[in-house]
């Protein structure tokens, strides 16, 4: 009311990605990526974006070039 009730800021998240089939991924999980022919990678937080590098070329590519315009979800499938 009077400047008593002021609001915490919120510390910034990364954000909850979601593959093609609604499974959550986390850092460290292994995925098949369906886009820019990277096979399998593996999940990689720098900050609060994450990244998905290549095992087989080392390839990094950020998480918002693999965003499904439908869906919102990650255009990759959760391997482990």
């Amino acid at each position: 009311m009077f400047g008593l009730f002021k609001k915490k800021p919120k510390e910034k998240q990364p954000p909850k990605l979601l593959d093609l089939n609604g499974n959550p991924i986390v850092e460290g999980s292994t995925v098949k990526v369906l886009r820019y022919e990277l096979g399998e990678c593996e999940v990689v937080l720098e900050g609060l974006e994450y990244f998905y590098v290549s095992k087989a070329s080392g390839e990094k590519v950020s998480y918002t070039k693999m965003i499904d315009a439908i869906t919102e979800n990650q255009k990759v499938l959760l391997v482990s």
